[in-house]
């Protein structure tokens, strides 16, 4: 009875396991007019449509589209957002929530404003360097001219598939003061949807889309490496995806890395899954119909549940 009593007043005294996270993606659908949805999992590879699909925020700034949502969580719980506000505006949008469902006054950032020829900012990501205690911003931007080695001019191609870009980055600690919009990475063609994980102490690993139309079209997607989150980044690698796929974003879980893509010809998502970031295979997976291009993260349970 003595021994049952302790076994129970140890039991008692013993902390609870700690909750287990849960996965939510951020996605856009359409050409990205009704704003913010979410997807959630438990596994990482069936997705369900929180609240039945519904938008969890209208955009409200810039040409008032909402594409590419991107989510990073700071430090202090808080999360934060940064999305394409249309397809030729010269900034992006930001946002910040503690709950996912209570947003801040939407922002419009003019990352590119002070460069008279910018094209465009589309699909901006956000990073959380928690070595330098920032925030990485970074996105996709063509200037005519800036690169001419690989301008296309044909004419027969539509103002889209005639853009040159390359990948630029601000940083942030506050969201209140930027610096200047720099390059980030430019691998000699046009690139762009990137994605950042930290792979290990001196090894930040990004995905990016290739996005070239000369000598054959290819748009898919690579791996190029850095000591830094702001690079230098070297060569990017051989491909590691099927063609005509766009928008990764990479989770860890457990100790595979599994890289989600937006297969948009094929109007459906698709995955791949590797231990070491360099050897690929294909993961099948399962998300809600019409997801277009966002974004993995892990958050706790509850706040999964209160979206759903």
């Amino acid at each position: 009875m003595v021994r049952l009593l302790l076994i129970g007043f140890l039991l008692a005294q013993s902390p609870s396991p700690a909750p287990r996270e849960t996965y939510l993606f951020s996605y856009f659908t359409g050409n990205g007019e009704d704003g913010l949805h979410f997807a959630a999992s438990e596994d990482g590879l069936t997705w369900t449509a929180a609240a039945n699909g519904r938008s969890f925020l209208k955009p409200a700034v810039g040409s008032r589209l909402m594409r590419d949502p991107s989510i990073a969580r700071g430090p202090d719980g808080l999360f934060h957002m940064v999305w394409t506000t249309g397809w030729w505006d010269k900034g992006i949008g930001v946002a910040h929530s503690k709950d996912l469902l209570e947003w801040s006054e939407q922002e419009f950032v003019p990352v590119m404003a002070h460069e008279a020829d910018a094209q465009n900012c589309w699909a901006p990501e956000i990073f959380f360097d928690a070595d330098r205690g920032r925030f990485l911003i970074y996105w996709a931007t063509t200037i005519p001219g800036r690169f001419p080695d690989t301008d296309l001019k044909d004419s027969s191609l539509s103002r889209g598939d005639r853009m040159n870009h390359r990948m630029y980055f601000v940083e942030t600690t506050d969201f209140k003061k930027y610096s200047p919009a720099k390059i980030l990475y430019d691998g000699g063609f046009s690139v762009i949807d990137a994605f950042i994980v930290k792979a290990a102490a001196d090894r930040y690993v990004m995905v990016l889309k290739d996005e070239r139309l000369r000598p054959t079209p290819k748009k898919h997607l690579r791996v190029a490496e850095a000591p830094r989150p702001e690079g230098p980044y070297g060569p990017a690698s051989d491909p590691i995806s099927v063609d005509w796929v766009e928008g990764p974003s990479v989770l860890k879980l457990g100790g595979d890395w599994i890289v989600y893509y937006d297969e948009y010809t094929r109007k459906r998502y698709g995955a791949i899954r590797s231990r070491d970031l360099k050897k690929w295979d294909v993961v099948p997976i399962s998300f809600p119909a019409g997801a277009r291009h966002g974004t993995a993260f892990a958050v706790p349970p509850d706040v999964a549940a209160r979206l759903r």
